[in-house]
């Protein structure tokens, strides 16, 4: 009969061990591999702004090396410019959408000022990519130039208002400028300080906006507020 090591007097420690399976990387796909890289560069790039990113830290954070950054992107600038492109899509399909739903000029000015504060309350990261330095190695161009093609937008809603109000309606693009700059430097600021709640800048920005300082309600509040 045959005998088995432990038969023939082998120490167990003398036995090859079972060698445990070491969790590897995960293999993905081209496409997922790139989202992985997008999702994980928004963050580093918000913190520390293109200049201070490097393509080792993105590729330590997403557990690859150097090349498989290089391979999807060409490298830091071409990372960088898909970040900030979805960013400025994101933000400017938000506002259309919320220009479109239709409604008074006023109604349709506080959902534009509530679209923005939302972008900035659940795309944090992205908006701090935007206000930094979002002209670096973009195709969409800076943040300047994205609150101007918002501004052609509701340049449309203030020509009505304007002619229904007796005004000059060559004036309304330069006043579409002033409104969309006031909501967007607001935004900056309550990027940080979070206080008073969205609704309520968004409803003293409206204040500020459709009234005037000569106008002001002594309590603001959105019309469009269940």
């Amino acid at each position: 009969m045959a005998t088995s090591s432990r038969d023939r007097g082998v120490a167990p420690a003398q036995r090859e061990p079972t060698r445990a399976r070491r969790p590897g990387r995960v293999r993905m796909r081209g496409t997922e591999r790139r989202e992985q890289l997008i999702e994980i560069a928004r963050p580093l790039f918000a913190e520390k702004g293109f200049e201070g990113t490097s393509v080792e830290e993105i590729a330590a954070a997403a557990q690859v090396s150097k090349p498989v950054v290089y391979e999807h992107f060409g490298g830091k600038e071409g990372l960088y410019a898909v970040v900030v492109d979805r960013e400025v899509s994101y933000l400017l399909t938000s506002i259309e959408d919320a220009l479109a739903t239709g409604g008074r000029s006023r109604e349709l000015v506080e959902q534009a000022a509530l679209a923005l504060l939302d972008y900035v309350e659940t795309h944090t990261d992205g908006f701090r990519i935007l206000v930094r330095d979002s002209s670096v190695a973009s195709s969409s161009g800076s943040f300047a130039s994205l609150l101007s093609d918002i501004a052609s937008q509701v340049e449309g809603l203030l020509v009505t208002e304007f002619k229904r109000h007796g005004l000059e309606a060559k004036t309304a693009p330069m006043y579409a400028q002033m409104l969309v700059g006031m909501i967007a430097l607001t935004g900056q600021w309550w990027l940080n300080a979070r206080k008073p709640k969205k609704s309520e800048v968004a409803a003293h920005l409206v204040n500020l906006a459709w009234n005037g300082l000569a106008h002001l309600d002594t309590k603001p509040r959105l019309v469009t507020d269940p």
